[in-house]
């Protein structure tokens, strides 16, 4: 509206020496509406026959606007496609690649179906969706009836040729296919749908698209309709409206026919007006058209572009580069260093530079730099600045392209991360090798150890002695070494990638026992232990030395957690069922916490909390507990720290399993 009053300005005041000298003429309008109106009223009295040519033309021109509007939308929507046809040139030939541009994603919002990268022997690139449409499309997408599809294709390259020469598909292109029932809705105006029966229909006949299901045709009082053909994009199409209502009596359309008197009369009004604003809507157009081509050529530019005078300040910047720092170019032009986008703990590194870049001393290769966006993100960017000359030849500043490379400085950081990962695989998989290895030759000791302490055993009892503290002591010592032996077993075979020896074992009991083997470390460090068994807790399906040192860990850990405040603490050992087939363990402590790591992070390889760890602890009971077939987990416990769980599969259900 602003735009109106600015046109209609210059009229007015021509106006004005005419109101002062016919103080009378601001009633002219009025009298003319009057006698419009009574003019109508008779006439429509006995020209009832004409009401229906006047609803035919109105009708026609209903249709030649739906038209404009539908042909405006899907205009857009080749525009949409051009972009899309442009960024296609630096894009992967994949799906996920084609997927991922925001063009595609904005236009399955509107109501593009499908879209597909062809190559110049028609042979399809990438095709997006692959099976189902993209789940950003919006929700009212899916009440719309889909109907007869058609499609939309543009060449991928260049936007400047395209537009020279539209139909030149001779290379690779894409082409978007959509519904054009959604079209309609989406381009005729609301109101008009509810005066006609809005479709899209073929030279046959046969219906492309409507706006409801219910036709018109079935209504005894419907009117008649009128075809207007579409334009190019959707060739041998017609827009049909056909009206809902018949002729109606001349009194009930008598405020229509005011209406159209009074908007004819400001059509009068406005003809006066017509020389003027026709002189200044050329001048406009022209304007408008200069700064279209001067926008596009600026906004269709992927690298970013600045200008800078001799002194550093800002001269121009395109709109890329404004979205690059996050400021508009009303922020940034006539602005000098320091420039907002430089990172504010190295103000004094960049200036340096931008002084040497200012007098000449810039690589010709580029240089890296940093920056920071508006919102606090830091981006990398590659710059290349060259010398800005004006007309007469003069250098008056610099020109700088900068490509943003944020995104490779981070793909080159993930490569480095994995093989980063790659390097501690192969350290885990040397370390299984040496423990192999190592636990083979621990098995002879060890069962020296118990052969010796059999031999000492029987020895003493041949002898008669019967200190019974010495023979008990004697005995635990056996047991033992056993049990070191067993450990060392199996912990052998698990790293040698056999099987776990399962049988059905009492959790319980396993439990129980390894507490036993840390009870002093516990009472060394202040730590009571609590025990919560669940009644009727089913017998577990596994390896009962696995599982005991498994719980040994995890109690060795949490007690490890709670002595580094040197206060003591409680840890709660929780038996229960998890559902019918599993048995669910807890450990729970009231120690510092998880710090807002998962189990994920604390069971990677060689990471460890503690300063002496080897990071392989929570790894070998993880890979113990999925050979069983459970499940290992982490969390905030209710007793304020953390809480380490874990499920073994029950007896019954895993030798169902077995059958």
């Amino acid at each position: 509206m602003p735009h109106a009053a600015a046109l209609l300005r210059p009229a007015l005041n021509r106006l004005l020496p005419l109101q002062r000298h016919a103080p009378g003429l601001w009633a002219l309008p009025l009298l003319l509406s009057l006698m419009f109106v009574a003019g109508v009223a008779w006439w429509a009295q006995r020209n009832e026959r004409d009401e229906r040519d006047e609803a035919r033309r109105t009708m026609i021109s209903d249709a030649l606007s739906a038209e404009a509007q539908v042909r405006a939308r899907l205009d857009i929507e080749a525009a949409h496609l051009r972009l899309l046809a442009g960024q296609l040139v630096n894009t992967e030939h994949t799906a996920a690649a084609l997927a991922a541009n925001a063009e595609v994603s904005a236009g399955f919002r509107r109501f593009w179906l499908s879209v597909t990268w062809l190559d110049a022997s028609n042979r399809i690139l990438a095709h997006v969706p692959e099976v189902a449409p993209l789940p950003a499309a919006p929700i009212e997408a899916e009440d719309e009836p889909l109907g007869l599809s058609s499609h939309l294709v543009a060449p991928v390259g260049a936007r400047a040729s395209f537009e020279a020469n539209p139909y030149d598909v001779s290379g690779e292109k894409v082409v978007v296919r959509y519904a054009p029932a959604a079209l309609l809705k989406r381009g005729v105006p609301w109101w008009l749908a509810r005066r006609y029966e809005v479709r899209l229909v073929d030279v046959s006949d046969q219906v492309v698209a409507a706006l409801d299901e219910t036709p018109a045709r079935a209504n005894a009082n419907a009117g008649d309709s009128y075809r207007v053909q579409m334009a190019a994009g959707m060739s041998g199409v017609f827009l049909e409206l056909t009206q809902r209502d018949g002729p109606t009596p001349w009194w009930r359309t008598l405020p229509m026919v005011l209406v159209s008197g009074f908007l004819l009369l400001i059509g009068v009004a406005t003809a006066l007006l017509r020389r003027q604003v026709r002189q200044v809507s050329q001048a406009e157009a022209a304007w408008r058209t200069e700064l279209a081509w001067r926008n596009a050529i600026e906004d269709s530019a992927l690298v970013a572009l600045r200008a800078r005078d001799a002194d550093g300040r800002l001269l121009y910047v395109n709109r890329t580069f404004c979205d690059l720092v996050g400021l508009e170019a009303e922020q940034l032009i006539g602005m000098a260093p320091p420039m907002p986008y430089w990172p504010p703990d190295a103000i004094d590194e960049v200036m340096l530079r931008s002084r040497r870049n200012l007098a000449g001393q810039a690589p010709r290769e580029g240089y890296e730099a940093r920056w920071c966006h508006r919102d606090g993100r830091m981006i990398d960017v590659m710059v290349f600045e060259s010398q800005l000359v004006d007309a007469a030849g003069r250098q008056i500043g610099w020109m700088g392209s900068i490509i943003d490379i944020t995104e490779r400085k981070r793909l080159e950081e993930r490569e480095r991360r994995q093989v980063e990962a790659m390097a501690h695989q192969a350290r885990l998989t040397t370390l299984g090798e040496v423990a192999s290895a190592l636990a083979h030759q621990l098995n002879q000791p060890l069962a020296a150890i118990a052969g010796y302490n059999a031999g000492v055993l029987r020895s003493l009892e041949r002898a008669g002695f019967a200190e019974p503290a010495v023979l008990q002591a004697v005995r635990r010592l056996g047991e033992q070494a056993g049990e070191a032996g067993l450990i060392v077993q199996r912990i052998r075979e698990f790293l040698t990638r056999r099987s776990p020896q399962r049988e059905r074992c009492e959790l319980p009991a396993i439990a129980r026992r390894a507490a036993e083997l840390l009870r002093r470390d516990l009472q060394r460090l202040g730590v009571q232990l609590d025990w919560q068994i669940a009644t009727a807790l089913p017998a577990v399906h596994a390896d009962p030395v696995l599982v005991e040192q498994v719980i040994i860990n995890l109690v060795r850990n949490a007690a490890d957690e709670i002595g580094t405040a040197g206060q003591g603490g409680h840890i709660r050992i929780t038996l229960a069922p998890a559902g019918s087939r599993f048995v669910r363990v807890d450990v729970d402590d009231d120690g510092p916490g998880l710090r807002g790591r998962g189990i994920e992070q604390l069971s990677a390889a060689f990471y460890s909390t503690k300063p002496e760890g080897m990071g392989m602890g929570l790894a070998i009971c993880r890979s113990v507990v999925e050979a069983h077939h459970g499940n290992m987990d982490a969390g905030p416990s209710l007793l304020g720290g953390a809480c380490i769980s874990f499920t073994l599969p029950a007896h019954e259900e895993a030798a169902d399993g077995d059958d």
